[in-house]
C-alpha cells in the first residue's frame, strides 16, 4: 500500500515534468485536482496515509503556482494525527497554504498548544516551526506564554529552546505586548549566559528586537553582551561546528555588536575597556585572504566592529587605526571589499572628527571614480563630497569636472549637483565659483538643473565686482560652435544685464553681442526665446544714443514674434517693441535688476537634506540608496504651490521663482522703477502627478496643448482606437481597473512632444519627461501613487526592439501613499526603425493586481533634428542621391485633406525643417532633417511633397538619404502621419486621374525653384 501510494505521487510529479508546454501541464494539474476533490468528498473512506498522499499532491500543485482553494480542512486535520508522518505533512502544508488571517487556523490552536506543552520533542519542534512561520496575533495571544516557558526551561533540550526563541521573536514582532518588559529584563540577562551557541544565537536575535524598542529596560544585559564577545574573540568554549573557516560563530559576533549599537554609551570603565580590547583584536586580526568564504565572514565581523567603534566614539588613536584599515581595503582588487571600505569611510566622516586622516587617501578615492563598477564609483563620489572642505575643495571639484566628461549618464546629474554645491560652499573667490558653474553647464548641460544657473545669476547680480568678469566669460562661451541651451540662457541673461561693461573690449560692441546671441535664436526652445527677447530689449536700453541699424534689426525680431503662437513670447515681443520706441526713457524703464534678497540657496538646502546625525542613520541611507539605485521616492501629503500670475500691466509674466530655486527671468523688465511681482499662492490640484512633477521635472521645450496636438494612428499602433490593445489590465475582477483617458491618444501625443501623462488609472499615474540629444535619449518615468495606501509588488520590465539599446533603473517594490517615484531610462538608437519599445508594468493595490503593457514614445522622429539647408547645399546632395534605394518616390492616396500651412506644421512637429524658396510651386513643400543613430551617426535626409490643388486626398512623396533603411522607414513614417492626421472639415473634391511621375521641366539656372523642379 505504501509503495503504491509513493508510486502514485512520483508518477504525478513525473507526468507534470514531462509536459511539453504550459497548456499540457495545466490540463494534467486540472485532472489531478478533480481527482483529489472527488476523493475528499468521501473523506471518511480515506485512510490517514491516503489523505497524506493527496495533501502532498496539493502542496506540489500549489508550489507550481496554481490556486488550491479546497482541501484546507483535510490538511489541518492531519495536525491532529497521532503519528509523526501524518502530523509532519499537516504542519508543513498548513504553514505553506494558509496565512495568519485564515479562519481555519483558529481550529488548530488547541492542537498546536497541546503539542507545544507535550513531552514529545519532535512534535514540539513541528509546532514551534509552524507558529514561527505563520505568526499572527491570535497565535501570539494564545501561545506566547507557553513558548516563553519552553525558552527558559532548564529541562528542554537546546534544539527545542532554539526554536522557541525564534518562534517568540516572530510572535513579538506581530504583537509586542506578548513580552512583559518588566519581567523579561532579568530573564534575558540569564539567557545571555547560555553556553549553547545555537540557543544563544536565537536569543540574541530576540534580544535585538527587544532592545530596539526599549533600550532603558535592558541596561543590565550590556555587560553580558561584552562577555559574549570576549568569549568568542578568545575562542573560549566554541565547538567546532560553530567555527566557520576558523572564525568563532561570526553570525553571533555580528548580532552581538549590532545589539550594542542600540545603547547610546557605555558608562562603566571596565566594561568599556573590555569591549575596546575585543574590538582592537578584531581590527588587528582581519586581513584580506584568497578564500572568498573566509573573507566574507571575517569582513562581516570587521565592518560591524567598525560601526560599533564609530557609534561609541572611540579614542582618536583607534579611529586612525580604522581609517588606515579602510584605506588598505579601498585599494585591493576585490570589488566588494572596495565598496565596503568606501561606504564605511563615508559613514565615519559623518560621526567622527577624522577628516584630516581620511584626506590622506584622497588620491586613491579619486582613482575609485574610474572603477569599472558603477556602485563603487557612486560610493567614491559620496565620499569625496562628504570629505570636501575649504582646504581641498579646488582639487576635488576640478577632479569632478574632469570626470564629468566621461561619467555614465546615470551619474552625471548627481555629479553636477554635488560639484555645484561644493563650489558654492567652499569657493575661495567668486570668480572661481562662476568658472566652475559655467564649466558644469558647458560639459553636462543636459544634466544641470535650473537651480544651478539661477544661483549663478544671483551671485553675479549681487556682486558688482563680479559682473564684468562674468559678462566676459559668458561672451567667450558664446563663441563656441556647439553650445547647450542652458548656456545660452545664462549667457544671454548676463550679457543682457552687463554687456555694456565690456564696451572697450574687442568684439563686444552692442552690435556684435546682439549678432552672436541672435545666431542662437533659431536653435532654442520657446522658454529660451523669451529670455533672448528680454536680452535684446536690454541691449537696446544700454545702446544710448540708439544705433539705428541695431534698432531696426531688433525691431524686426520683435515684429516677427508679435504673432507667435506662444502667448508668453507674443506678449514680450509686443510690449518690448512698444517700450523700445520710447527713446531715452527706455533707460529708466528697463533699468538694471536690483540685488536679489539674501535667502537660503536651493542647492545648499539640498545639501542639508542629505545630512545625517548618526552612523545608524547613515547606514540606513546608504542601504536605501543601494536598493533604490536611481529611483527617487518623493512623498508629499500636500501638493506644491502653483504659480498664479496676477493680471496687471507689465511686460513680463513668468512663473514666480527666484534664484534659490526660482527663475531669474522674473522681472527682467522693470516698469516705473519697480520690479513686477507675481503672486504665488497654493492652489488645490486635481492632477497628482502634475503637482509631483513640478519641482523635479526635466526641462524641455513645451509641447503643443491638447487642442493643438495631432493624433496620428500610425504603424506604431497594433489596434487603432483601442486602448485595451495598449494597456492590458489583468485584475481579479476584469472590470475593477480601467484606464482613465484614451491610452492610444496619450501615446500619440507623446510621440510629438516630450512631456505628459503616459497612463492613468484610479490608483496610479505614469508620467513621462524626455530629453533627446543626437542618438541618445533620457526618459524619466514618474510613477505617482494617487491613494493613501501603498502600491506594492511594483515591477517594471522594458521590452526593447532590436534597434534600441535601453537601460531602466531599479524600481522600489513599494510606492508609499501619495508619493512619486522617478525611474530614469537611458536610450541609445542603433539604426533606423519604426518598431516601438514596450513597458511591461505591474503593481498591486490591496487585493487588486494590475498588469499593463504600454508603448514608449522612443520613436523614429525623436532622433531627428531639423536643419535648414540652403540651395547651394541642397541641390548637390539631392542630385547625388539618384534612384532607389537611396531615393524613394511614392504616390500616396487617402491623405486627409489639409492646407499647406497645416502640412508644414505637421512637418515641424515631426522635427522636419521646412525650407521656403527652394520650390517655386506654392503647392509643394521641401524639408530637411538630420537623423542620428549609432550606426549612421549624423545622416542628412531630404524630403519633397508635391500636392494637387484639385485633389488634396493624394500627393507624391519623395525621400532621399544616404541609408536605404532610413529612406524607407522615414517614408513610411511620413506617409502614415499624413494619412491619419485628422482635419476639422474635409473638403469634398472630385476624383481626377491619379498623379503619375512626370517628365522634368527644363531648369532655369537662375531660378532655384526651377532648378529644384528639374532635379526632382
Amino acid at each position: 500500500m505504501a509503495l503504491s501510494g509513493m508510486r502514485g505521487l512520483s508518477v504525478f510529479i513525473s507526468d507534470v515534468r514531462n509536459c511539453q508546454n504550459k497548456e499540457q501541464e495545466r490540463l494534467r494539474v486540472d485532472k489531478e485536482l478533480g481527482n483529489i476533490r472527488t476523493r475528499f468528498k468521501n473523506e471518511k473512506a480515506l485512510s490517514p496515509y491516503e489523505k497524506k498522499k493527496y495533501v502532498w499532491k496539493m502542496l506540489y500543485i500549489y508550489m507550481l503556482g496554481y490556486d488550491v482553494d479546497f482541501g484546507h480542512m483535510e490538511a489541518i486535520s492531519l495536525i491532529s494525527a497521532p503519528k509523526y508522518p501524518e502530523k509532519q505533512v499537516g504542519y508543513i502544508v498548513t504553514s505553506s497554504l494558509l496565512n495568519e488571517n485564515h479562519d481555519f487556523l483558529r481550529m488548530v490552536i488547541n492542537t498546536v498548544r497541546n503539542d507545544i506543552i507535550g513531552r514529545n520533542e519532535t512534535f514540539q519542534c513541528l509546532a514551534l516551526t509552524m507558529v514561527g512561520n505563520i505568526g499572527g496575533r491570535e497565535f501570539a495571544e494564545s501561545l506566547a506564554p507557553d513558548v516563553q516557558r519552553l525558552l527558559i526551561s532548564s529541562s528542554c533540550r537546546p534544539l527545542v529552546r532554539k526554536k522557541a526563541g525564534l518562534c517568540l521573536l516572530r510572535l513579538y514582532r506581530k504583537n509586542a505586548d506578548v513580552v512583559n518588559i518588566d519581567g523579561w529584563s532579568d530573564r534575558m540577562a540569564q539567557l545571555l549566559d547560555e553556553r549553547d551557541l545555537g540557543v544563544l544565537t536565537s536569543v540574541m536575535s530576540l534580544f535585538i528586537a527587544l532592545v530596539s524598542n526599549n533600550t532603558e529596560a535592558y541596561w543590565n544585559c550590556l555587560p553580558k553582551c561584552v562577555k559574549i564577545l570576549e568569549r568568542l574573540a578568545r575562542s573560549q568554549d566554541v565547538p567546532q561546528e560553530y567555527t566557520y573557516y576558523g572564525i568563532p560563530s561570526p553570525w553571533l559576533q555580528v548580532k552581538t555588536m549590532r545589539a550594542l549599537q542600540y545603547f547610546p554609551t557605555i558608562e562603566d570603565p571596565n566594561t568599556r575597556r573590555s569591549l575596546f580590547e575585543v574590538l582592537q583584536r578584531i581590527l588587528m586580526g582581519t586581513d584580506v585572504v584568497k578564500n572568498v568564504n573566509k573573507n566574507n565572514a571575517s569582513h562581516a565581523v570587521l565592518f560591524e566592529a567598525l560601526a560599533l567603534v564609530m557609534h561609541l566614539d572611540a579614542e582618536k588613536e583607534m579611529m586612525s587605526q580604522c581609517v588606515a584599515l579602510l584605506g588598505k581595503f579601498i585599494s585591493v582588487r576585490e570589488p566588494n571589499i572596495r565598496y565596503l571600505g568606501l561606504e564605511n569611510m563615508t559613514r565615519m566622516l559623518l560621526v567622527a572628527d577624522v577628516q584630516d586622516i581620511i584626506k590622506r587617501h584622497q588620491a586613491q578615492i579619486i582613482t575609485s571614480l574610474k572603477d569599472p563598477d558603477i556602485s563603487i564609483r557612486r560610493r567614491a563620489l559620496d565620499l569625496l563630497y562628504a570629505m570636501c572642505d575649504i582646504t581641498n575643495a579646488k582639487d576635488i571639484v576640478e577632479e569632478l569636472l574632469q570626470y564629468l566628461s566621461t561619467a555614465d549618464f546615470a551619474m552625471r546629474e548627481e555629479l553636477a549637483l554635488k560639484a555645484a554645491i561644493l563650489a558654492e560652499k567652499f569657493a575661495p573667490d567668486l570668480s572661481w565659483y562662476v568658472d566652475v558653474n559655467l564649466q558644469l553647464i558647458d560639459k553636462a548641460g543636459d544634466f544641470v538643473s535650473d537651480d544651478i544657473w539661477y544661483r549663478v545669476v544671483q551671485f553675479v547680480t549681487n556682486n558688482e565686482d563680479l559682473q564684468p568678469y562674468a559678462a566676459a566669460k559668458a561672451r567667450d562661451y558664446l563663441d563656441k560652435p556647439a553650445l547647450h541651451e542652458t548656456m545660452v540662457k545664462v549667457s544671454a541673461y548676463i550679457l543682457g544685464e552687463y554687456s555694456h561693461l565690456l564696451a572697450r573690449r574687442p568684439g563686444c560692441s552692442p552690435k556684435e553681442i546682439f549678432a552672436i546671441i541672435n545666431d542662437k535664436l533659431s536653435t532654442v526652445s520657446p522658454p529660451t526665446v523669451a529670455i533672448l527677447l528680454s536680452t535684446y530689449a536690454k541691449i537696446l536700453m544700454h545702446t544710448q544714443p540708439p544705433d539705428s541699424e541695431l534698432q531696426e534689426q531688433v525691431w524686426a525680431i520683435f515684429r516677427k514674434y508679435e504673432s507667435y503662437i506662444d502667448v508668453e513670447i507674443q506678449q514680450r515681443a509686443v510690449e518690448y517693441f512698444a517700450l523700445s520706441r520710447k527713446g531715452a526713457s527706455l533707460v529708466d524703464i528697463l533699468a538694471e535688476m536690483p540685488k536679489f534678497p539674501e535667502r537660503q540657496s536651493a542647492l545648499l538646502k539640498k545639501a542639508e537634506d542629505t545630512e545625517v546625525d548618526s552612523a545608524e542613520q547613515s547606514a540606513i541611507k546608504l542601504r536605501s540608496q543601494q536598493q533604490m539605485s536611481n529611483a527617487l521616492v518623493v512623498t508629499d501629503q500636500h501638493p506644491p504651490s502653483a504659480s498664479v500670475p496676477v493680471s496687471q500691466p507689465g511686460p513680463v509674466k513668468v512663473p514666480s521663482q527666484n534664484l534659490d530655486g526660482s527663475s531669474p527671468d522674473q522681472g527682467m523688465a522693470k516698469v516705473n522703477g519697480t520690479v513686477d511681482k507675481i503672486d504665488t499662492q497654493p492652489v488645490p490640484s486635481a492632477d497628482l502627478l502634475g503637482d509631483l512633477l513640478g519641482p523635479l521635472a526635466i526641462e524641455g521645450p513645451p509641447g503643443p496643448t491638447p487642442s493643438e496636438e495631432q493624433n496620428p494612428i500610425s504603424g506604431y499602433e497594433a489596434a487603432p482606437n483601442s486602448a485595451d490593445a495598449l494597456a492590458l489590465s489583468t485584475t481579479e475582477d476584469s472590470d475593477a481597473v480601467q484606464p482613465i483617458g484614451n491610452v492610444a491618444d496619450r501615446f500619440h501625443a507623446l510621440c510629438l512632444k516630450d512631456s505628459g501623462v503616459l497612463y492613468e488609472d484610479p490608483y496610479i499615474q505614469i508620467g513621462l519627461k524626455a530629453e533627446w540629444r543626437a542618438h541618445h535619449g533620457r526618459l524619466v518615468l514618474f510613477l505617482g501613487n494617487k491613494n493613501t495606501s501603498p502600491l506594492v509588488s511594483v515591477r517594471a520590465l522594458i521590452l526593447p526592439p532590436a534597434h534600441l539599446k535601453m537601460e531602466l533603473s531599479m524600481l522600489p517594490e513599494t510606492i508609499p501613499p501619495r508619493a512619486q517615484v522617478q525611474c530614469p531610462l537611458e536610450v541609445v538608437n542603433l539604426r533606423a526603425s519604426r518598431d516601438v519599445a514596450v513597458l511591461d508594468f505591474s503593481y498591486k493595490f490591496g487585493t487588486i493586481a494590475v498588469n499593463i503593457k504600454l508603448r514608449l514614445p522612443a520613436v523614429l522622429n525623436k532622433f531627428l533634428q531639423p536643419i535648414s539647408v540652403s540651395a547651394e547645399e541642397f541641390f548637390p546632395q539631392w542630385k547625388s542621391l539618384s534612384g532607389p534605394p537611396l531615393k524613394l518616390q511614392e504616390v500616396v492616396r487617402g491623405v486627409k485633406p489639409m492646407p499647406i500651412p497645416e502640412l508644414a506644421n505637421l512637418f515641424t512637429n515631426l522635427q522636419l525643417a521646412v525650407t521656403s524658396g527652394l520650390d517655386t510651386n506654392p503647392n509643394n513643400l521641401v524639408a530637411s532633417t538630420t537623423f542620428f543613430s549609432d550606426s549612421t551617426k549624423a545622416m542628412l535626409c531630404l524630403i519633397r511633397i508635391e500636392t494637387d490643388p484639385s485633389d488634396r486626398s493624394q500627393l507624391r512623396l519623395t525621400i532621399a538619404s544616404g541609408d536605404p533603411a532610413l529612406t524607407f522607414e522615414l517614408k513610411e513614417l511620413i506617409k502614415e502621419y499624413m494619412i491619419s492626421v485628422p482635419t476639422a472639415s474635409p473638403v469634398p473634391t472630385p476624383s481626377p486621374a491619379p498623379l503619375q511621375p512626370q517628365s522634368p521641366p527644363v531648369a532655369d539656372p537662375n531660378d532655384p525653384g526651377a532648378m529644384l523642379a528639374g532635379l526632382l
